[in-house]
């Protein structure tokens, strides 16, 4: 499966692998949300863009496109060329800055980075089939209230992530009911019972299940007592690609008016 990604600048925005990292699940006590398994596959599943310098962008709470201000930083280079007001109506637009050829059938989700928040600003999510699509899309949010944002050097203004969008139509869902002496409903009893206790003895401060602290039945992708056998294709952590740094360009051969200076600066010091 290839990504092909083709820069339509010089210098794109980095793109880099998702990354579990978030200042507010740091900063939460005794990071507890990293023990979310959900939470750090959500943040990972995919690849970020980065932003190339830092900026601010203020809204005036009016419709017209010259309502939101733009105040790049001193180092920013070009930045009408990734930032605007386009669309009106609060809403910023960047400009990726790469054009996306995916394979046939798939097409790529553009939104905000998973478990990353923003106030005053929120992202807009796109699916654009990026299987046929000539030229780039962009990454859009809208302001939620008037005022001043700021988007930080490297911090990621888009995530990326390759959807097989014609697939999901084929899901049809159905009520199902639960046999309750079939294998799952054995194993949702147990696992029930299991967590009932586990958090009784937590809420009673019993020694062991403090300092057990949490039970991992899920992020080791294992049933309660072994009740059944575990999954084969359990996934704790993603691994995606990056994308590779642009080659440095070959250095231009010397010309001849070049050569001949070297040549004739030799021989006249012979």
């Amino acid at each position: 499966m290839t990504l092909e990604c083709y820069p339509m600048r010089d210098d794109p925005p980095r793109m880099v692998p998702g990354r579990p990292e978030r200042d507010w699940m740091d900063e939460f006590a005794g990071r507890h949300p990293y023990r979310c398994l959900p939470l750090t596959m959500a943040n990972t599943t995919g690849w970020e863009l980065l932003c190339p310098f830092g900026f601010e962008a203020e809204w005036d709470g009016r419709m017209g496109a010259d309502s939101i201000a733009f105040r790049p930083d001193d180092d920013a280079t070009f930045f009408e060329h990734f930032a605007a007001s386009h669309f009106t109506e609060g809403v910023l637009t960047f400009h990726t800055g790469w054009l996306f050829r995916t394979p046939p059938g798939w097409a790529m989700r553009a939104s905000g980075v998973p478990n990353r928040f923003k106030h005053g600003i929120q992202a807009l999510e796109g699916l654009t089939e990026t299987d046929w699509l000539p030229y780039p899309f962009t990454m859009n949010w809208r302001f939620t209230a008037p005022g001043v944002i700021r988007f930080e050097k490297d911090e990621p203004f888009c995530f990326l992530q390759p959807v097989q969008h014609h697939r999901v139509e084929a899901f049809v869902p159905v009520r199902a009911s639960m046999d309750p002496d079939g294998d799952l409903a054995l194993q949702y009893r147990k696992w029930s019972e299991v967590r009932t206790d586990f958090n009784t003895r937590m809420a009673a401060g019993d020694p062991e299940a403090i300092k057990q602290a949490w039970q991992r039945f899920y992020f080791r992708g294992e049933f309660p007592d072994r009740i059944a056998e575990a999954p084969a294709e359990h996934v704790n952590k993603r691994r995606l690609a990056p994308l590779p740094d642009a080659p440095s360009p070959e250095p231009a051969p010397p010309s001849k008016a070049h050569v001949g200076f070297r040549t004739w600066t030799a021989q006249t010091k012979a």
